[in-house]
């Protein structure tokens, strides 16, 4: 299955080594629910999204709403469950584990790049 290592391409930092891609109506729908931890390098970008829940979720989230070029729109640490954030001008979601988005100190405004491989 496909990877993405995701850059922070403004600050030179790792968010992901081994995200993968929520592309389709199942993959969106079902997105983290059935993961029982995400672990430091793992991810979910999902395309296209707006927004996301953690209804259902085992464990916190962080989660950045990106434009149709990558740019950082909003963020979104430590999304406990039961929670919903929206970012109506977003055009996909990453979706990391809680603590990635202080550790590489991404903020709105910065571009991410996205690289797949295969494993």
């Amino acid at each position: 299955m496909p990877k993405l290592r995701v850059t922070n391409r403004m600050r030179g930092s790792i968010l992901a080594t081994e995200a993968e891609i929520a592309d389709t109506s199942r993959k969106r729908r079902i997105g983290l629910l059935q993961c029982e931890r995400l672990t430091p390098g793992q991810g979910l970008w999902i395309i296209p999204c707006e927004g996301v829940h953690t209804f259902g979720m085992r464990f916190p989230i962080d989660v950045i709403f990106l434009d149709r070029n990558r740019r950082v729109l909003k963020v979104k640490e430590n999304m406990q469950r039961g929670r919903i954030s929206l970012c109506l001008w977003a055009h996909s979601v990453l979706e990391l584990p809680a603590g990635a988005i202080a550790g590489t100190a991404t903020r709105p405004g910065d571009i991410l790049e996205f690289a797949l491989y295969n494993e």
